[in-house]
């Protein structure tokens, strides 16, 4: 199996400071700071590529799992929201909401909602976020 590289830069102080954080693949290069992570500045974050991982991971372990259960989706949209908090001296990340909408022809409500639990349990990205206090799931059926 592959394996995924990324890379940051950071230059200064924690909050005076700026970084850079660069995909290997080439995909993605952007900036980050204090301003970005903690308040509203420009540039991205990791709580904002964790999030992208996760919708991502969460919405390919979905269709899987649908699919193994015969039922292929037509689509599927998650969001993911990443939280972050102050947590004694530090910050931590406390909660990732994925909310999903998705288009399944055939599929009853419970056995869709069974698939989306089972989605965010099964998905590599949740099993390495074992640490965060909670993931929460959202599931829709759209039409």
């Amino acid at each position: 199996m592959p394996k995924r590289r990324a890379n940051a830069r950071w230059e200064g102080s924690l909050e005076g400071g700026h970084g850079t954080m660069h995909m290997a693949s080439g995909s993605y290069e952007g900036p980050y700071s204090f301003q970005s992570r903690f308040e509203e500045g420009d540039g991205t974050n990791p709580e904002e590529l964790i999030a992208a991982a996760h919708a991502g991971c969460f919405s390919m372990a979905l269709s899987l799992g649908l699919g193994r259960a015969g039922h292929e989706p037509e689509s599927i949209d998650t969001e993911a929201t990443v939280q972050i908090d102050k947590v004694g001296d530090g910050f931590g990340i406390t909660r990732i909401l994925l909310q999903t909408r998705a288009k399944v022809p055939g599929i009853s409500e419970d056995e869709f909602q069974r698939q989306a639990e089972a989605a965010k349990e099964g998905c590599p990205v949740s099993q390495a976020l074992g640490g965060v206090e909670t993931i929460d799931v959202e599931a829709q059926l759209v039409s």
